[in-house]
Parts: structure tokens; sequence; C-alpha cells
């Protein structure tokens, strides 16, 4: 049976250690993320909305890297929107930089009604490569 490894971005948030969760769990050759937000390193919200979706998805790529991933062994997607309706443009943004070519990961969006003071969450689940 495969064992539980957390995973730890070099830059560990407050938010790990506030909420008592890991970054990341490597299980085998796959590495879950737990949802990634704009938060500064002492936890706190950035205030502005796209400039939080930005540090969300750099928040994210520090956690694939400690796991020997990157954003190419993306295989799923989960996001959380507090107000899709209007947030979907900044994000579409943000996330077509990152994810610019086929093939995409599977990616489902869903609205919520909190998010802990963000206003946007990410968590995914990657592939290890077999060199990491």
């Amino acid at each position: 049976m495969a064992q539980r490894e957390p995973v730890f971005p070099a830059d560990r948030h407050a938010l790990y250690e506030a909420h008592g969760y890991s970054a990341a769990i490597r299980s085998s050759d796959l590495l879950f993320v737990s949802g990634q937000v704009g938060s500064r390193p002492d936890g706190s919200p950035e205030p502005d909305f796209k400039r939080q979706v930005e540090l969300a998805f750099e928040n994210l790529q520090a956690t694939l890297k400690a796991g020997g991933c990157t954003f190419d062994d993306i295989v799923d997607v989960t996001t959380f929107h507090t107000d899709p309706e209007n947030q979907f443009e900044t994000i579409m943004a943000v996330k077509n930089r990152i994810f610019d070519k086929a093939p995409y990961p599977n990616w489902t969006a869903l609205g919520v009604n909190w998010l802990a003071g963000f206003d946007f969450e990410i968590k995914v689940i990657a592939r290890i490569p077999a060199s990491a």
C-alpha cells in the first residue's frame, strides 16, 4: 500500500499551520494538491482580485515544484469562485496564460459562498514524472 508523503513548498505559508493541513500529498505517482489561494506569506488574502488569482497560481506552482511537478503534469483541476459570473473573465485571462495549449487538464469550476476570506481557490491532481 502506498504511503502518504506530505509535500510543502519552500516558502511554507502560515495557512498550513493555522488550519492543520498539508500543501500536497504524494501517493505513488500522484500528487494531490490542497486548495491553493491567493494568500500573502502571513496567510492573509490579497485584496486585489486579479492579483489574488495570480498568487493562487504562484502558490500552486511552488507546491507542484516541491512535489517534482509542473503545470504540464496536472491532470485534474477544481476551482472555487465566490462570484463566478463577475470573476470569470479575470480568471480565464490568468488560466489561459498558464494553460496555453492542448492537451488541457480536466477542469471543474464551482460557485461557493465562502472561502475563508478569499475569492478564488484552485486544487489539482498531478501525475509525478518518472524522473522526479
